[in-house]
């Protein structure tokens, strides 16, 4: 089985417990976010037979050009977005992993847009195409955009923040709208994530409709899985954690009634299994070297052979924004 040399430019999160639960790790694996492949070359040196790795970003295989053919016709490598990944992998699978969230190195690369520490473009998409973040903050109305900060971001202070983003317009920089977030937020203390953060998490949620791709992927996975198939989750918000750990209770015949006074609902056979009951979380040693894994949590599932089904975007208790795609 051929391997590469070369190490990867970030520390994948949480992939020693994420192996240590689903092996042994065989058969054909799809990596819906390939980003710097960590995830992809620990599938390949763990035993898998073939890994799909799948982005929407054409940068991520380029970055790997240095060490994706020390592989062979072991990697494949697709691009386009993990909710098509059923249609992406072309035959059953037997498990998917999704890093959710933007990678380490569209964060570490100013001119994509991400970062509210490095001056960039406005852009924040994980792709070439559609609107960037900068048309959001200089077309949206003010009402509109302070619910984005609110749904996508978790941002209470929404409506403050919205109206000044509107006295300040046109804002082309990432600096310039990280100031003016700031300039309307208590001023930051040693230990606290920057003022931005969430506004910023709730552009790029947006730009890339991450909760719209988020639902879909975990439907399509539900497809693609054979029986026995192993669901693996990374999440590092509290939105996103939902959506896939009601998703896991709800196709695991765990979840209930959604509503207590509502009819009992004809129950469908369970399409998945949870591996683990709750999330697993980094250990203080991961956290200590890897700073980013503080908010991770883990959730795995095996699907079983019943039928592939579907569920409601609202039963996952995914946002529901009206400037939504």
């Amino acid at each position: 089985m051929g391997s590469a040399a070369a190490d990867p430019p970030h520390i994948p999160v949480l992939i020693d417990p994420l192996i240590e639960t689903v092996a042994p790790v065989t058969g054909v694996w799809l990596d819906g976010t390939f980003g710097a492949g960590g995830y992809t070359r620990r599938l390949l040196d763990a035993g898998a037979d073939k890994v799909i790795a799948v982005d929407r970003d054409p940068l991520a295989f380029d970055l790997a050009a240095g060490w994706a053919a020390g592989y062979g016709d072991r990697l494949v490598m697709q691009q386009g977005t993990f909710s098509r990944l059923d249609e992406l992998a072309g035959e059953p699978l037997d498990g998917i992993v999704l890093d959710l969230g933007v990678s380490s190195m569209q964060i570490d690369t100013a001119e994509r847009g991400f970062s509210f520490q490095k001056d960039g473009p406005l852009d924040m998409r994980m792709g070439r195409d559609g609107p960037t973040a900068a048309d959001i903050v200089n077309t949206m109305d003010e009402g509109p955009l302070a619910d984005l900060l609110y749904l996508y971001g978790e941002e209470r202070a929404s409506r403050r923040i919205a109206k000044a983003i509107v006295a300040a317009r046109p804002l082309s920089r990432t600096l310039e709208l990280a100031e003016v977030v700031a300039s309307c937020l208590p001023r930051q203390k040693p230990g606290q994530s920057h003022p931005a953060t969430r506004s910023f998490q709730a552009l790029r949620i947006a730009v890339n409709d991450e909760y719209g791709e988020l639902y879909q992927g975990l439907m399509a996975s539900e497809r693609a899985l054979k029986p026995g198939g192993l669901l693996a989750v990374v999440t590092f918000h509290s939105v996103e954690d939902r959506m896939v750990k009601r998703f896991i209770q709800l196709r695991s015949g765990a979840g209930g009634n959604a509503n207590r006074y509502a009819p009992e609902a004809e129950h469908e056979v369970p399409a998945f299994e949870r591996v683990n009951r709750k999330a697993i979380e980094a250990s203080p040693d991961e956290i200590a070297v890897n700073p980013r894994s503080r908010s991770a949590h883990l959730r795995v599932a095996r699907r079983t052979e019943a039928p592939a089904g579907t569920i409601a975007p609202r039963d996952l208790g995914m946002p529901e924004w009206k400037g939504a795609r």
